[in-house]
């Protein structure tokens, strides 16, 4: 599956939750989404927490 086709899918699916269950259901389903998402970047190594809470520290600094 290309990123596009992924992308129109997760974009189809959250239109659909949308019409289904309402603005709340949809923001579930995002956040869920999102929060999967970086779990699996994180179980990859794409990503480490130090890393993430090395940004969110330097932003708080400037």
């Amino acid at each position: 599956m290309t990123r596009q086709q992924f992308g129109f899918l997760a974009g189809f699916l959250l239109v659909a939750v949308w019409a289904l269950g309402g603005a709340g259901a949809v923001t579930a389903a995002a956040l869920a989404g999102l929060a999967g998402w970086l779990l699996v970047r994180v179980l990859d190594g794409d990503a480490t927490v130090a890393g993430f809470a090395d940004r969110v520290g330097a932003a708080r600094r400037r």
